[in-house]
């Protein structure tokens, strides 16, 4: 207890080398504490982007790039898959489901998606998670759109909404569709996907804002013809199947379509017809797989991250070191006192350790403190900027390690100068030579 005493009685005398010294070994200890959480969560957010697909398909590219292109809205698809194409596929044994997804055109740097009704029924994520709306409902009509979370807070949409979709990918563009306004009639609940960054609109209406047509005609057209419907109460069940098809038209082709099986035999042997299929160049991918493709090509990314920290770790450690060898040379009459009032070389030895370990453990505190902090003030920009849902939790047990790992390291690099200063007491009158 009494070498407890002194060795905290000591650090404040030293208050200001210390302070600087533990604030060092704080930041690295933040900065290898915060890397750490972002790789890990970053590779879960990945992984939870989309579940429960078994295949995705698209013209014949690099299986990456069509994932990134489909699934994370990052790049651009060099080719199309005809309907055609994608209706004999889709009628195929086995398939269970298919998404029809068309990409190209965006909303004030917001990626837009053509689809059907049936996104929001087969698209999970996370843990096969479904799509669940925070107010409205799934399109109805081809003149409607149902915005992601992220969209809608970020500009201020509601329901009821009118809103103009633009030519091309990106922040600028020069042709707006403004002759085909959208309503926004529905706005989904936040999945910290790509979905939140995505504006959803009928596949029917990819083709109505590049042709040309007016969206008030097709409305007047829909209402027309459920008007002469409404006549012939017999038809009823043909209207509902009219008026999906109108949300889903005859497109010339779409970027690429998601699909879901009966069995994983099924998922075998259909990737397999249809990166030999003859019409024209397909690639059919598995999403587990390529995810797990993505993450080995940037292992090397983490790796030098962690190494980064590490290095970052050992400079605060090693300046500790230096703080304490200077010290030491200044703190020659502090030891004599103590030696001359009986204190034996072994606690000496003790009380140095003593002080670079406080020091250590007091700096793993601080830092574990900024880092709850730094990681509850960068989430929200995280998860709107990089899709990386931060999972602000109780350290792990590698986390935990990593700071035993940190605090065994200054307590080995305290004994340096405690060992020293144990060898100085046994000399005569304390001298420390130079």
């Amino acid at each position: 207890m009494i070498l407890t005493k002194l060795a905290y009685k000591s650090l404040l005398n030293r208050r200001a080398s210390v302070l600087l010294t533990l604030f060092t070994i704080a930041i690295s200890v933040m900065l290898l504490l915060s890397i750490e959480r972002i790789r890990v969560d970053a590779k879960t957010s990945f992984s939870n982007t989309i579940s429960g697909t078994d295949l995705i398909v698209g013209a014949r590219t690099g299986d990456i790039q069509l994932l990134l292109s489909s699934v994370f809205r990052i790049g651009h698809a060099n080719n199309g898959v005809s309907w055609q194409s994608y209706q004999y596929i889709a009628a195929q044994r086995g398939v269970k489901w298919s998404i029809p997804i068309s990409l190209g055109d965006s909303h004030k740097g917001q990626a837009v998606i053509g689809t059907t009704r049936d996104y929001f029924t087969h698209y999970r994520f996370g843990k096969k998670q479904t799509l669940s709306f925070q107010q409205g409902h799934p399109f109805e009509r081809v003149n409607q759109v149902v915005l992601g979370s992220d969209v809608a807070s970020r500009l201020g949409y509601t329901l009821g909404d009118n809103i103009v979709i633009s030519h091309g990918m990106g922040n600028t563009s020069f042709h707006h569709h403004k002759d085909n306004p959208f309503t926004v009639i529905g706005i989904l609940n936040a999945t910290g996907t790509p979905v939140d960054k995505t504006l959803h609109i009928p596949l029917a209406a990819i083709d109505l804002i590049h042709g040309g047509v007016h969206s008030s005609n097709v409305e007047h057209g829909e209402s027309d013809e459920h008007h002469v419907h409404d006549e012939h109460d017999e038809h009823d069940e043909h209207d509902e199947h009219d008026e999906h098809n109108n949300l889903i038209g005859e497109p010339n082709q779409i970027t690429a379509f998601l699909m879901g099986f009966d069995s994983p035999l099924y998922t075998l042997q259909i990737r397999r017809n249809i990166n030999q299929y003859k019409k024209e160049p397909l690639l059919a991918i598995m999403p587990t797989v390529t995810l797990k493709e993505l993450w080995q090509m940037l292992a090397i990314v983490e790796k030098v991250l962690l190494l980064f920290s590490g290095v970052v770790i050992l400079v605060s450690l090693l300046g500790m070191l230096t703080t304490l060898l200077a010290n030491l040379n200044q703190r020659r009459r502090e030891l004599a006192i103590l030696r001359s009032v009986g204190a034996r070389p072994w606690q000496l030895f003790t009380l140095i350790s003593m002080e670079s370990l406080f020091t250590t453990l007091l700096g793993c505190l601080v830092g574990c403190g900024l880092y709850y902090g730094v990681m509850l003030v960068s989430s929200s920009y995280l998860q709107s900027h990089a899709g990386i849902s931060v999972n602000i939790a109780m350290l792990s047990y590698y986390e935990l390690t990593l700071i035993g790992v940190i605090m065994a390291a200054g307590f080995i690099i305290g004994l340096i100068p405690a060992t020293r200063a144990y060898f100085y007491s046994l000399s005569d009158g304390m001298s420390i030579k130079t």
